[in-house]
């Protein structure tokens, strides 16, 4: 399929979050016709776990995805455990919002360290230890690859194959991927990885543009069709394994979209989803 269908697009609250508040947000999606819908934590804490849950209700919206949990990495045992704390609070509010899955955003070096490999080990046993939590409640776990430019202070997992070998050495029962083109549109190995994932393993899909030049590492995405990345190529891609799922914006835009009117802003994506996702 060429062209996307219309109400596969959800929006992650990132986009507008500069403008709008949540419930505003939430009311904006139903105004606009947006089916899907990915909040962030502080935005659900800041209106309230069960009055968010009760609006997403309301306005019938499918929670495709929460952000985030992760950030596994720690520098003492007290950091440790206050972490995975604060990752079952995570479980427990994404299954209060009835979210498709928890996306996990892994960490990178803990403060004053070089030891990647240290990092990769304790994200894995990090990992390891919220699956226990995760799977018995029915809570799906989306490791979301980020690019490289982000190893050292959010996420050491910056790869699909990174992630696919994670999944293949703790099981893919309740645990898989979310795929976002702004951090893998540039692997060499995106196609065989995405095979190797195959439908069980492909939780989530998100989408947004890499501006050449980008001016911001962190927030200065583009609009899709607005850069460099074949975005329907990689969508293609992932439907061809059997994704049936939606197609998720996520904007951090300081210097653009987050300046421009919300109501604007989603208008202008739901039609590029429609024209370039």
């Amino acid at each position: 399929m060429q062209t996307p269908k219309p109400e596969q697009l959800s929006l992650n609250t990132a986009t507008v979050r500069q403008q709008w508040n949540l419930q505003q947000i939430i009311e904006g999606c139903a105004r606009h016709e947006i089916r899907g819908i990915s909040p962030w934590r502080d935005q659900v804490s800041q209106l309230g776990l069960q009055p968010t849950a009760r609006l997403l209700r309301e306005h019938d919206l499918t929670v495709t995805g929460y952000c985030r949990g992760g950030m596994f990495p720690a520098s003492s045992r007290e950091q440790h455990q206050q972490k995975m704390d604060d990752n079952h609070r995570a479980v427990d509010e994404a299954l209060a919002l009835n979210a498709a899955c928890l996306v996990l955003v892994v960490g990178g070096l803990p403060e004053g360290s070089k030891d990647l490999n240290g990092a990769h080990q304790q994200v894995e046993d990090g990992l390891a230890a919220l699956l226990d939590y995760a799977r018995p409640r029915g809570m799906p776990l989306a490791i979301e690859p980020l690019h490289p430019m982000y190893a050292a202070d959010r996420a050491c997992v910056n790869s699909l194959q990174q992630a696919n070998d994670l999944c293949d050495r703790l099981g893919d029962d309740g645990l898989g991927i979310a795929v976002d083109v702004y951090h893998t549109w540039w692997d060499a190995g995106f196609a065989r990885e995405i095979r190797r994932a195959g439908q069980k393993r492909l939780l989530a899909f998100h989408i947004c543009d890499w501006l050449n030049p980008t001016q911001d590492m962190l927030s200065d995405r583009g609009m899709m069709g607005d850069g460099v990345i074949d975005i329907r190529g990689l969508r293609q891609q992932v439907e061809a394994e059997g994704y049936q799922g939606f197609h998720e914006v996520e904007i951090f835009s300081r210097l653009n979209w987050w300046q421009q009117d919300p109501d604007e802003v989603l208008r202008t994506c739901k039609a590029r989803h429609l024209e370039h996702g």
